[in-house]
């Protein structure tokens, strides 16, 4: 069964976003729950969410958030540890950017972790950050993509 790409509607996805995000971001990345779940975490006009769903299991979840005008912020990009490389954050990122699109974006851009720097990369996306930085302990680069 190939991988179900869910635009989030309903609380309970909601939920299951936020289930993964802390098992991927806060127990895995030790992230602190409160720099993690923030404003954007609502059933809103704010933020779009996605779910990716892979044989019946929920397995990764990102947000597209409006950043400037025309460019979408793809945030919160996660893969349940066990599903990763199988390339489900692909599917993800290319839903994230397709809805922007449809928003009439046309620009993306996102922080992405050092380690996932090559992922975005292989996607596109070019660093536009003079130097890494740090967020919530965890260093990161700035990248943008034309969509």
């Amino acid at each position: 069964m190939a991988a179900e790409i869910i635009h989030v509607r309903t609380e309970e996805q909601l939920q299951e976003c936020l289930k993964i995000r802390k098992e991927v971001f806060v127990e895995e990345q030790n992230v602190p729950l409160d720099l993690e779940i923030d404003a954007f975490d609502t059933l809103s006009s704010d933020a779009n969410h996605i779910l990716i769903q892979d044989d019946g299991q929920y397995v990764a979840t990102g947000r597209l958030i409006y950043y400037k005008e025309g460019t979408a912020k793809m945030q919160r990009i996660a893969v349940r540890k066990e599903y990763r490389s199988k390339g489900l954050g692909r599917v993800l990122l290319v839903a994230l950017e397709e809805l922007a699109r449809e928003l009439g974006l046309r620009y993306s851009i996102l922080d992405a972790q050092v380690q996932a720097e090559p992922f975005y990369s292989k996607l596109g996306y070019e660093v536009i950050s003079k130097e890494p930085f740090y967020d919530a302990g965890i260093l990161h680069v700035r990248m943008q993509k034309t969509l």
